[in-house]
Parts: structure tokens; sequence; C-alpha cells
């Protein structure tokens, strides 16, 4: 082979590598070695993180939630009939978090925030995760607003302000929705945002409460988080701690 040639193929194979594209992407990938009662035990995830999302080979998705030697026990969003034995599980890299801001206002999400209104995707700019600490009683600010509920019986009896925690205690049917959703209507006009989580309530009564606030203009500042009775257990487990990340975005 002449100089010349041997000059054109060492040129040829500069250009290729100089053009190659280094940019790889490696994924830790476990196996599902036992599932039972909406959880499953993984091996090899040895890097998860407490409150990471990973996926199922068959796109379902899981929360981590405790992390012990040589295992990971995860939370299966979805049926735990479709996650078998010797399933592929991948990490995410993402602690499990909900989209925040004023496009959750007027809308209904479930326990980890997705829309299920039917009115399309929520384009959220801001994430909060769904654990987060609580900040200490020094950082926090003095109760020294108060709340009016609307019920004159309860506004005149029992004082309420904002940020303060009021625990609603009855039996079924004896009006403490009807409270709270008269409180939430009460709000129009004062610029207080809302959040009304639903646990384990069927789908017809949460429908008649996000009608209900519809009809008195109160849905506007209010965002639904409904974790239905026919929902995986993980999700009315993580309901809560949305609607307060959530809620505590506004404060």
């Amino acid at each position: 082979m002449s100089e010349g040639n041997i000059q054109t193929v060492s040129d040829q194979l500069k250009s290729k590598i100089q053009g190659m594209d280094l940019n790889f992407k490696s994924d830790e990938v476990g196996t599902v070695t036992s599932v039972g009662d909406g959880i499953a035990k993984v091996y090899g995830l040895d890097q998860a993180m407490a409150g990471e999302l990973v996926s199922f080979d068959n796109g379902v998705l899981g929360l981590v939630l405790n992390l012990e030697e040589d295992s990971v026990g995860v939370a299966v969003f979805g049926e735990d009939s479709l996650v078998l034995e010797g399933d592929k599980v991948k990490r995410t890299g993402k602690i499990a978090q909900v989209g925040v801001g004023d496009s959750m206002l007027g809308r209904v999400v479930d326990g980890l925030g997705a829309p299920v209104d039917g009115k399309g995707e929520i384009e959220s700019t801001d994430f909060k995760p769904v654990e987060i600490k609580a900040p200490g009683v020094i950082a926090r600010k003095s109760v020294n607003e108060p709340l009016q509920t609307g019920i004159k019986a309860i506004d005149s009896m029992i004082p309420i302000g904002r940020g303060q925690r009021e625990l609603i205690l009855g039996d079924r049917q004896t009006g403490k929705t009807a409270i709270a959703v008269d409180t939430i209507i009460n709000q129009k006009g004062k610029g207080v945002y809302c959040i009304y989580v639903a646990i384990g309530q069927k789908q017809s009564t949460v429908a008649q409460v996000v009608e209900k606030l519809k009809e008195n203009g109160a849905f506007e500042y209010t965002t639904v988080v409904a974790a239905n009775a026919s929902d995986p257990a993980p999700y009315q487990f993580l309901a809560p701690f949305t609607g307060c990340a959530i809620g505590e975005f506004f404060s």
C-alpha cells in the first residue's frame, strides 16, 4: 500500500473517531424476587434511594419504601398481578415528586399528582418532593389571621386561624364533608387556596364534591386529590403527602 493510501485511511479513521458520539447512559436494573399485597421485593438495586420511583417491565411504576441489606421493598402503583417474579425493575433516579403552582388549581389529580379529570396534561414548571420534612415551630409564622368557615355556630365558638390544623371528628353521614366543602366555598375572594384530599371514597362521592364546588365558583382556587377506593393502596398512602406538598407551595 502506498504512502498516499495509508494517509487517506488514517484521515478517514480520524474523522470517524472525532465524529463518534461518546454519550451513553447506564441503568441499574434489579429483579423481582417476590410479590404480594401490593409490595414487590427486588434484588439488585443496590444504589436505590428511599422514596425513589422505579419502573417495572410492563410500565407499572413503583415506590421504594424500605431499604434492606440485600433487597428493597417496592410499593406497586397498579395491579400487583401484573408484576411477576423474575421481572426486571429499572431505576428512574427520581424521588417521587408532584407538580405545584397555579396550574394545579381547578384540577382533579391522583395520589401522584397526575390528572384524572380528562382535561389533559398539567403544565407544571415547579415540582416538590412528595415526602419533605415539615418546617420547625420556630421557622413557622405565628397564626394571627382568622379563617371563617361560613358556619356561624363554628365561627362563634371555635377560633380557627390560617395555618392552623383543625380536626373534624364524627361518625359517618354526620356532615364532616359538608363542613369542609362549605369552608372551601366561603373562601371565595379571600385569597385562600384550598386542597381537598379524598382517600378511599367512591368516585361518585368525589364527583359530587367537585360539582358542588363548581356550582359555587370555588373550584377555580381548589385542587382535588382523589385516591379512590378502587385505586391501589400506594396511591391512597401517598395522597395526603401529595396534598400537603401542593398546599405548602402556596404557603
